[in-house]
């Protein structure tokens, strides 16, 4: 197995890690995530021969469960390291995970993948000043990986808002660890980062700077609308659309009512958000959605505005357009409306777990084989 690109899939949700990688060729061994109504959906598009899913706290797995397998991931709950929980870190209920997954690792030993892939929030690079980021990555090095990190925003890709910071580990003495000479500022490593890792010397780093740039987003919002028609009951009635209207910031009801005049529909996105103990309707205009969220309350629940022909129409984002926003088009959704938000909204957006896959994973695998093959060619020799 350790020849082909296996994956040990941890945190796996209802399964776009998985669908990302496949794109770039990477095979899923084992998948593992805590929440059933996940599995469900995992289960429904995944669901075949190699299909190998254990429901479980990553707490109470034991390594024997896990098969040898080239990289392992891990997409841990972001709820105490995000702006909008409490902020309680790696220690919180949620965030602690982590440390299940790193000694999920240990218990592999000589069994450990080459290659490790960690997907979180952008607030992990800031949690506890710092400090979290950092003992996350000497845990990580105490294990025997180099550490690369990295921020993409999903927009490149999709007409999304999501920006997420990715952690890649390789084991030293298979990695080829780059050189850490001029290191600049750049979209995959803005000043935030790159001041984090130069006050870091400590860490253990192999950053790689031959990644190619972002692709231009070649899909608009309008390419993910679905074609409803406008007496379904998803859309809002006169008096929700006025309320909305009555709650916007009166710049952005001027552009509404300006667009409305032309001959043909545009599309925004909106969240409520409270501002000055009020709730607000902030409407973005750039054509592209924002981050999606798990509805935890009314305010996570993202508005899309149909705008033009004399109409103002506005509705809830449906969980297909959400599938299209993560760059899922065909998955299969099942479940209530908001039980697939969720799992949208706690997911990773599959071009860019591609484009990584593709541009950084496939490249480390090959230097993985040319290191086990001269492993074994000295081997065969002085044996």
């Amino acid at each position: 197995m350790r020849n082909r690109k296996t994956v040990a899939e941890f945190f796996a949700g209802i399964g776009l890690m998985r669908l990302g990688l496949e794109e770039a060729g990477w095979n899923i061994l084992i998948a593992n995530d805590i929440d059933p109504l996940k599995r469900k959906f995992y289960e429904d598009n995944f669901n075949g021969d190699d299909y190998h899913f254990i429901l479980e706290d990553i707490h109470n797995l034991t390594s024997t469960q896990i098969p040898s397998a080239i990289l392992a991931t891990a997409s841990f709950p972001c709820t105490d390291l995000s702006l909008a929980g409490r902020r309680a870190g790696l220690d919180g209920r949620h965030s602690s995970a982590f440390w299940g997954f790193v000694n999920i690792i240990k218990g592999l030993g000589a069994g450990k993948p080459p290659l490790i892939l960690l997907e979180n929030v952008t607030g992990f690079l800031t949690s506890n000043n710092g400090k979290d980021f950092e003992n996350a990555l000497l845990a990580l090095n105490a294990l025997g990986y180099a550490v690369d990190a990295f921020i993409v925003n999903a927009a490149h890709f999709v007409p999304q808002s999501r920006v997420r910071l990715f952690i890649i580990g390789k084991l030293s003495e298979l990695s080829h660890i780059e050189s850490q000479v001029n290191l600049f500022e750049s979209e995959l490593r803005p000043m935030k980062l790159l001041a984090f890792i130069n006050s870091h010397p400590k860490i253990n780093w192999s950053i790689r700077t031959d990644l190619p740039k972002f692709p231009k987003l070649k899909t608009t919002l309008k390419a993910i609308v679905e074609d409803l028609p406008k007496d379904s009951a998803l859309w809002f009635n006169r008096e929700r659309t006025a309320y909305f209207l009555n709650q916007t910031f009166d710049r952005h009801k001027s552009k509404i009512i300006e667009q409305k005049k032309k001959p043909h529909y545009e599309y925004y996105t909106a969240f409520r958000r409270v501002r000055n103990g009020k709730s607000m309707a902030e409407v973005r205009f750039d054509g592209i959605a924002g981050c999606l969220r798990t509805p935890k309350g009314g305010s996570a629940r993202q508005m899309l505005l149909e705008v033009g022909k004399g109409e103002i129409n506005i509705r809830l984002l449906t969980p297909r357009e959400c599938a299209r926003l993560m760059g899922a088009k065909d998955f299969i959704i099942s479940g209530t409306s908001n039980e697939a938000l969720f799992g949208f909204g706690d997911a990773v957006c599959v071009p860019v777990v591609t484009w990584i896959a593709q541009n950084y994973l496939n490249s480390e695998y090959h230097k993985i084989k040319i290191s086990q093959s001269l492993h074994k060619r000295n081997y065969v020799t002085t044996a």
